[in-house]
């Protein structure tokens, strides 16, 4: 399933991404008084019940609506956590002159980092060195604690495409990453989340970023230092991951940062994301 979020008459719908369009779940839901999901972070428990669901609202048309008609907002709603892991890619790592890391380095960003599909991206004026990461995205749906690696990919809901957007003056200002790393607005997500029923081995996904039409970043998730799996692993070990949970697994080589000569993204750059069946997101700088 490609699970969407889209804004009909202001709130948010759970919508499916189908070929015949997009099937309102939360449409059909509402007219019978029953659990909607625009404004739920969903468990796998509900994305067997949203299947069901959409079954039957795809026989009748007024549930149907036309994907160009839609605007899209946020692929995930208010996660309870949104964790990143730095350096996770062993050519990244090479390029920004740092070691090889022998665990995963753990950060995070916020939720205000969150946007509608395709918004504009306001750089803002407290900070210059702006920079683009392509990443793949992971939403756990399942409440799982000091899981096994080889159980973990039980737990994830699905997959999607992200720009982990930096100001890097901002991020190395101190030892800590966070000030980087969370300007309002500064993770746009692709347009749905694949759910792990259609995507079995995320570790060999073509990832590909583009600025102005330049590719920038070409690479593959098989070049993670730290799999999907063992990151969860990692992170559960520590502490309590929760349906709705967001983690960036990390971006390969062709950052700015990584460059000799720097050219930083400015206003009017439009930066192109894209992960292999998981589509893309592009983000106008403003």
């Amino acid at each position: 399933m490609k699970l969407v979020r889209f804004i009909k008459s202001g709130s948010i719908n759970l919508g499916l991404l189908t070929v015949k369009g997009i099937i309102d779940i939360d449409g059909y839901q509402l007219e019978r008084g029953k659990k909607t999901f625009g404004n739920t972070n969903i468990s796998l428990d509900d994305a067997v019940l949203i299947n069901e669901i959409a079954a039957i609202a795809s026989n009748d048309s007024q549930y149907v609506l036309n994907e160009h008609d839609c605007q899209f907002a946020s692929a995930v709603y208010n996660p309870p956590k949104i964790i990143c892991i730095g350096l996770n890619y062993r050519r990244h790592a090479i390029e920004s002159g740092m070691e090889i890391p022998t665990v995963p380095v753990v950060f995070s960003k916020f939720n205000n980092t969150l946007c509608n599909y395709m918004e504009d991206i306001p750089l803002g004026d407290v900070g210059n060195e702006f920079d683009y990461e392509v990443e793949l995205g992971v939403v756990i749906g399942k409440r799982c604690q000091k899981v096994k690696a080889s159980d973990a990919l039980q737990y994830v809901l699905g997959y999607c495409v992200a720009n982990d957007l930096s100001c890097r003056d901002l991020q190395f200002r101190s030892s800590q990453w966070l000030m980087g790393k969370s300007l309002d607005k500064f993770l746009p997500l692709g347009k749905f989340i694949l759910t792990k029923d259609e995507l079995i081995n995320p570790q060999n996904l073509h990832l590909i970023c583009y600025v102005n039409g330049e590719c920038r970043q070409n690479s593959n998730t098989a070049d993670m230092i730290f799999t999907v799996a063992e990151i969860i692993e990692d992170l559960s070990k520590h502490f309590t991951l929760e349906p709705g949970d967001l983690i960036l697994t990390g971006t390969p080589e062709g950052v700015v940062f990584g460059k000799k000569e720097k050219v930083w993204l400015k206003p009017k750059d439009v930066v192109t994301v894209e992960i292999e069946t998981l589509g893309f997101i592009t983000s106008k700088m403003v």
